[in-house]
């Protein structure tokens, strides 16, 4: 297993210390699981994206962004925002 380094604001340490200590999980725990989640929604989103650029689908890539509710900062992120 790799180990990774982070740093956080303080007020993301403290909620995420509460909520470990409320649920008597690990920080780590929760930091995984957002991961892990964000990263199954970003490939998904890359997926669809391939799917319509592959299909010249008549739904444009502008009504998937608008479906998916994504803001402009995740757009960029992801290298499909201006």
């Amino acid at each position: 297993m790799q180990s990774l380094t982070i740093r956080l604001s303080e007020d993301i340490d403290v909620r995420l210390n509460k909520l470990a200590q409320r649920t008597h999980r690990t920080k780590t725990f929760y930091v995984r699981q957002a991961i892990l989640n964000y990263l199954e929604d970003l490939e998904d989103t890359y997926d669809a994206v391939n799917i319509l650029r592959e299909e010249q689908a008549s739904y444009t890539l502008a009504e998937v962004v608008k479906d998916l509710n994504f803001t402009e900062q995740e757009l960029k992120e992801i290298g499909l925002g201006n």
